[in-house]
């Protein structure tokens, strides 16, 4: 491919980003012109220094109608591609290639050309393998991206998915030139006090179902608003009920658009998560999963709670 477009999820995270942009970074060249689809307001403001760094050039809907191929990074579902308000109901591919490389259990291989590695700690790590493989460059500043996705999808690397590669890899990645101490600042030790204000409210409004088994919380469209947050800011709030001793099962609910609330969860120990999110046409890793209803939050809650007491009995104390 010559003029392909790299694409990612809605609401990016590290992990899609830092591997969206370091496919794009890696492949141009004289013979290839790679853009990236990034829909305006699609990026949280944490999150904004990467695109600073990397300054890609951004695909239009007139790039998207030229392009001659598309590097899907870090999506389960072709539905849940970052492509904009104006291709979400089209067939935005057609009949051109689409290459898949993703981590997540529920890929529903809607590629051409397929690369799906469920227990892979991150698709930063494919990324990764895939530019060492076609012998691309992994600069300093490509280095810098995938290591902030690995890193923020391993959770720092404390997550079971860490395998002995996921640290070898990030190692190599540091020895390239990335910057730990910029990335640990921004990432881990920088959050605005919009942010902070959240966190207040997903603290407060922690509860606990199933003999403390699970947690859960939830922010309202007002509640996500009110402290000067958007949809794009919520993703990493899900560790608040996840970090109750106790817990196996947590979930954030979260209406940052009105009307549609969306529920991250995540399982701890044996508890598995995918099943239950699929029930609500979700998706993602056996232990880190969402969906997103088409209803307000306190219909997700009354919808979903009750299945996810029923999920757990499934998993029985030892």
């Amino acid at each position: 491919m010559r003029a392909p477009i790299v694409v990612t999820h809605v609401v990016p995270d590290a992990d899609a980003l830092g591997s969206a942009m370091a496919m794009v970074r890696a492949c141009s060249s004289s013979d290839c012109h790679p853009k990236l689809s990034l829909p305006e307001q699609s990026v949280s403001k944490r999150l904004g220094f990467l695109c600073d760094w990397i300054q890609p050039v951004l695909a239009t809907v007139d790039d998207f109608a030229s392009a001659d191929g598309f590097i899907v990074v870090d999506t389960a579902k072709k539905e849940r591609c970052a492509v904009g308000p104006e291709l979400k109901n089209v067939d935005w591919s057609g009949d051109r290639p689409i290459v898949n490389i993703d981590h997540h259990a529920s890929n529903t291989r809607f590629g051409q050309f397929n690369w799906v590695v469920g227990d892979a700690s991150s698709a930063a790590e494919l990324v990764y393998l895939v530019l060492l493989a076609t012998a691309r460059p992994i600069d300093a500043l490509t280095a810098s991206v995938l290591y902030a996705g690995i890193l923020t999808d391993t959770l720092g690397f404390s997550l079971p998915t860490v395998a002995a590669f996921s640290l070898s890899a990030a190692a190599d990645l540091v020895a390239r030139g990335a910057d730990v101490k910029e990335l640990g600042e921004r990432l881990c030790r920088s959050q605005r006090q919009a942010e902070f204000d959240l966190l207040r409210v997903i603290y407060a409004n922690t509860q606990t179902a199933a003999d403390g088994q699970i947690g859960y919380s939830s922010a309202g469209f007002d509640e996500i608003h009110g402290a000067g947050c958007t949809a794009a800011d919520i993703d990493d709030q899900i560790n608040v009920p996840r970090s109750l001793k106790g817990v196996r099962l947590a979930m954030l609910f979260t209406e940052g658009r009105k009307g549609k609330t969306r529920i991250n969860f995540r399982g701890s120990g044996d508890v598995t998560v995918v099943e239950l999110a699929k029930e609500f046409d979700g998706g993602g890793h056996r232990q880190a999963a969402g969906a997103v209803l088409e209803c307000h939050l306190e219909d997700a809650i009354a919808r979903v709670l009750p299945r996810a007491v029923a999920h757990l009995k499934q998993f029985p104390v030892a």
